[in-house]
Protein backbone atom coordinates (compact mmCIF):
# COMPACT_ATOMS: atom_id res chain seq x y z
CA UNK A 1 0.00 0.00 0.00
CA UNK A 2 1.38 3.25 -1.17
CA UNK A 3 1.76 6.21 1.47
CA UNK A 4 -1.04 8.82 1.46
CA UNK A 5 -0.76 12.15 0.55
CA UNK A 6 -1.36 15.16 2.73
CA UNK A 7 -4.00 17.54 1.17
CA UNK A 8 -1.23 21.32 1.07
CA UNK A 9 -3.77 23.42 0.98
CA UNK A 10 -5.27 21.70 4.25
CA UNK A 11 -1.71 21.56 5.49
CA UNK A 12 -1.06 24.90 5.59
CA UNK A 13 -4.65 26.10 6.54
CA UNK A 14 -4.88 23.87 10.02
CA UNK A 15 -2.68 23.94 13.20
CA UNK A 16 -3.46 20.97 15.17
CA UNK A 17 -1.87 21.52 19.48
CA UNK A 18 0.00 19.49 21.05
CA UNK A 19 -3.14 18.43 23.19
CA UNK A 20 -4.74 17.19 19.90
CA UNK A 21 -7.10 20.05 19.03
CA UNK A 22 -7.28 21.70 15.11
CA UNK A 23 -7.28 25.22 14.67
CA UNK A 24 -8.66 27.01 12.02
CA UNK A 25 -8.32 31.26 11.04
CA UNK A 26 -11.05 33.20 11.39
CA UNK A 27 -13.14 34.63 8.17
CA UNK A 28 -13.66 38.02 7.05
CA UNK A 29 -10.29 38.87 7.53
CA UNK A 30 -8.71 39.70 4.28
CA UNK A 31 -10.48 42.36 2.30
CA UNK A 32 -13.75 44.98 2.52
CA UNK A 33 -12.34 46.14 5.78
CA UNK A 34 -13.50 49.79 5.61
CA UNK A 35 -16.74 49.60 6.86
CA UNK A 36 -16.18 46.84 9.73
CA UNK A 37 -15.64 48.30 13.14
CA UNK A 38 -12.44 47.76 15.02
CA UNK A 39 -13.96 45.54 17.05
CA UNK A 40 -14.75 43.29 14.84
CA UNK A 41 -11.53 43.49 12.43
CA UNK A 42 -10.02 42.48 16.62
CA UNK A 43 -12.37 39.70 17.23
CA UNK A 44 -11.48 38.46 13.67
CA UNK A 45 -7.88 38.10 14.65
CA UNK A 46 -6.37 35.06 15.72
CA UNK A 47 -7.37 31.12 15.50
CA UNK A 48 -10.42 29.59 16.76
CA UNK A 49 -11.12 25.81 17.28
CA UNK A 50 -12.86 23.78 14.34
CA UNK A 51 -16.05 22.76 14.56
CA UNK A 52 -17.06 19.31 15.14
CA UNK A 53 -18.86 18.77 11.83
CA UNK A 54 -15.29 19.39 9.96
CA UNK A 55 -13.29 17.57 11.79
CA UNK A 56 -14.00 14.04 9.85
CA UNK A 57 -13.11 16.31 6.35
CA UNK A 58 -9.87 17.41 7.74
CA UNK A 59 -9.02 13.97 9.04
CA UNK A 60 -9.01 13.19 5.73
CA UNK A 61 -7.14 15.59 4.35
CA UNK A 62 -4.17 15.44 6.95
CA UNK A 63 -3.97 11.63 7.29
CA UNK A 64 -0.60 11.76 9.34
CA UNK A 65 -1.34 13.80 12.05
CA UNK A 66 -2.74 12.67 15.38
CA UNK A 67 -5.78 13.74 16.99
CA UNK A 68 -7.50 13.75 20.46
CA UNK A 69 -10.85 13.56 19.41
Amino acid sequence: MPKMKTHRAGAKRYKVTANGKILRRKAGKSHLLEHKTTKQKRSLSGMTEVAEGNIKKIKLELPYIKYSR
